[in-house]
């Protein structure tokens, strides 16, 4: 995730550091309010424009260089002493510009007639700086704003490198399904060139098609429906062309696939499971039912097939067996946590997953040009 992506509305660009000075203003009007109860307006806006940049000086210098720098890599130590010397350092910066900016002001333009307040303004400079409950009024008043701001900077910072995690493992998971998937393809093109089959060539055509599907449209984070569920009907011709009689496989797709949007290469690792680990895995005649179903935007996939009969040397591998099962486990959870819902059968002669999951809804152009 880009952390310098600009703010959008609609056609208008709000370039970063216009949104930083407009932070900034509201944030000025916002405290100048806020002190203005006890002088006036004016005379609060005229004060906080003293203080205001030390607290822009504060916040950026724990935001942008000692957050990053030494607390996100784990250097405690030096974090917070470096805290704790910005703090010290801000307090006695916003007691000095009080009694240097402000308090004198105050004096000239209020009607001011506590006289132990105007003697005590004559008192030696650092006497005043150290003055121990003024310091304390110092570091409230710093930290006021700063505080909530800072809580907001944290939470933004946490969920932009929560999201930048869980894009690479998204990322990671995606790779693996392209040297997954042609592992697989390669497997049933070396059983073909062992008869030296006619077929070869259709599986090389095959594969060559749904590799440049991979390859060149599924960089994106969703795809057409409509495509991936034609590239899935295309795979299961090239097994088709492997198993050629020996397997019934029965595909039915109901319901309308047009302008509905998946994460691509989401429904391959099922078809490919039921492939791998059921008609490979079996002997004599094997089936496999695929359904898909969509209604508005829900998506429903049932995948069945024969159960293999294992060894009882082959279930001490079985563990080793359905990465890609595995694999869009994860992803669904990354995608789809709240929208997705996944059931594996693994019953005696039957293996089944049933997924039911809601698909994002792409708008026709129509509508966007009307919008």
């Amino acid at each position: 995730m880009n952390n310098r992506i600009d703010i959008r509305l609609q056609n208008i660009r709000v370039p970063r550091i216009y949104q930083h000075l407009l932070f900034w203003l509201a944030v000025y009007f916002l405290v100048a309010s806020m002190y203005s109860v006890q002088t006036n307006f004016v005379v609060s806006l005229r004060n906080n424009l003293f203080f205001m940049p030390v607290q822009i000086a504060y916040y950026y210098a724990i935001a942008y260089w000692v957050i990053p720098r030494y607390l996100f890599v784990n250097r405690y130590f030096v974090f917070t002493l470096l805290l704790i010397l910005l703090v010290i350092i801000s307090t006695l910066a916003t007691r000095a510009v009080g009694l240097t900016f402000v308090n004198p002001y105050l004096i000239r333009v209020m009607p001011i007639t506590d006289q132990g307040y105007i003697a005590y303004n004559h008192r030696p400079f650092f006497v005043k700086l150290f003055d121990m409950e003024s310091l304390v009024n110092a570091f409230k008043g710093v930290n006021l704003i700063i505080g909530f701001v800072l809580a907001i900077k944290l939470f933004k910072m946490w969920y932009e490198r929560k999201q930048a995690a869980l894009e690479a493992e998204l990322s990671a998971l995606k790779a693996q399904v392209h040297p997954h998937f042609l592992f697989n393809t390669l497997n049933n093109l070396y059983a073909l060139s062992l008869d030296q089959s006619l077929k070869s060539p259709q599986l090389i055509l095959g594969l060559s098609d749904i590799l440049r599907y991979m390859l060149y449209e599924c960089n994106a984070d969703t795809v057409p429906l409509e495509r991936e569920v034609f590239m899935m009907q295309q795979y299961v011709k090239l097994e088709k062309l492997r198993y050629e009689d020996r397997i019934d496989i029965n595909f039915t797709i109901t319901g309308d696939l047009k302008h509905k949007l998946i994460a691509p290469l989401l429904i391959l690792p099922f078809i490919e499971n039921a492939f791998k680990h059921g008609t490979s895995e079996k002997t004599g005649q094997v089936w496999i039912n695929i359904d898909m179903n969509v209604t508005d935007n829900h998506f429903k996939l049932k995948v069945a097939n024969n159960n293999p009969e294992r060894q009882p040397d082959e279930d001490k591998l079985a563990g080793r067996g359905h990465i890609g099962l595995k694999n869009v486990i994860k992803r669904l959870d990354l995608l789809y946590p709240a929208t997705s819902k996944l059931k594996i059968m693994n019953e005696d002669e039957t293996f089944l997953i049933v997924l039911d999951m809601d698909l994002m809804v792409e708008r026709p152009l129509k509508q966007l040009e009307n919008a």
